[in-house]
């Protein structure tokens, strides 16, 4: 079977009122696709990628676990610390795309990823993509009954209520939210034909900087958010980017009696040069692809309301959606403390759903 590109969701703030859905958590690790043929194995990135030789500790238990001829779709995740009990750690994860084969095989050790499955897309010369996802399962199923840690087959319940039960109960695992899946779904590769819901709270920002528009220079692409810790202390903790070209457009106008010139005294004047961290505004790393990541800074005293899913660690997991500015709120006030953090959940309970 050649490369295949992965089946994907849209977004529903809601979990479907209407019969014949299937629903799964949602994993936040490296989309999958995994192709075993007897003692071969290749995982496949989302990009269609080889991204094998990242986890060497997972191509034994797929031979275990696996069918000796099958495709199967499926997330890679590092449960913290390598322990089930305290959620996913997605840090981790972006730590193994690294060149070196020694630091990879030394993370390999220190770290390990796990499998989930979640799909399977061939058995045997069986080409399992135009059946319904409801068989699929049900072969999913029966050749996963034996499989072991670290593959895993992710729960699946068709009762809406359970689901719901589930989108509280595991965002403290590290999960994303719930992902629904017809019934009678053929695998439609690269379509968006599933369904995810993904929590979502606001939080009032400092925008302390903006990236121009990489495809449309002249244009703001991205508006840099911060917040403050206990101290005082001004975090970048992600980006928001949600804009129309208009407003796009209408931005540069709106900023730029903020914009500065000399970085002395600004928060994160130590991060101009850029040290090679991925977590600085003008720095690169081999996670940036190449991007230029240069930054325009701003006086730090526009507020700005955004919408965000979860936290990985101190930061947006994923960019923010901007909602309106906040001209009644003081840049000083925008804290840590206004975040909700999810309850703790032990991943071995969402392994054994």
């Amino acid at each position: 079977m050649p490369p295949v590109a992965p089946m994907l969701a849209k977004l529903a703030r809601e979990l479907p009122e209407a019969e014949g859905f299937a629903y799964e958590p949602k994993w936040d690790g490296f989309r999958t696709i995994v192709f075993r043929d007897g003692n071969e194995v290749e995982l496949g990135s989302r990009n269609q990628r080889p991204i094998t030789r990242y986890f060497p500790e997972l191509i034994d238990p797929v031979r275990t676990s696996l069918p000796s001829r099958s495709v199967v779709d499926g997330e890679i995740v590092i449960p913290t610390c390598g322990r089930a009990t305290e959620g996913l750690d997605f840090d981790a994860l972006l730590q193994r795309i690294h060149p070196a084969e020694s630091r990879v095989r030394l993370l390999a050790d220190q770290t390990p990823a796990s499998l989930v499955a979640f799909d399977v897309l061939a058995l045997g010369d069986r080409d399992l993509r135009g059946v319904a996802f409801a068989e699929r399962r049900a072969l999913l199923e029966s050749e996963l009954d034996a499989a072991a840690a670290p593959v895993h087959l992710t729960p699946s319940t068709r009762d809406r209520v359970v689901a719901g039960e589930w989108f509280q109960r595991f965002e403290g695992a590290g999960l994303d939210g719930v992902v629904a899946k017809g019934l009678d779904l053929a695998y439609r590769e690269g379509e968006r034909a599933m369904l995810k819901v993904k929590h979502e709270r606001t939080a009032d920002c400092v925008v302390g900087g903006f990236r121009w528009h990489r495809k449309a220079p002249g244009e703001v692409g991205s508006l840099l958010l911060g917040l403050h810790d206990e101290a005082g202390a001004l975090h970048h903790v992600g980006v928001t980017s949600s804009f129309t070209d208009a407003r796009r457009r209408e931005l540069v106008g709106e900023l730029s009696e903020y914009r500065v010139e000399d970085l002395q005294g600004h928060p994160w004047a130590g991060w101009a040069a850029g040290d090679g961290g991925s977590r600085m505004p003008g720095g690169t790393s081999r996670w940036s692809a190449g991007r230029d990541l240069t930054w325009v800074p701003l006086r730090p005293e526009l507020v700005c309301e955004v919408a965000y899913d979860h936290l990985q660690g101190d930061r947006f997991r994923h960019a923010a959606t901007f909602r309106r500015w906040r001209p009644d709120r003081r840049p000083e006030s925008c804290t840590y403390s206004q975040l909700e953090v999810a309850a703790p959940a032990d991943l071995a309970v969402v392994f054994g759903a």
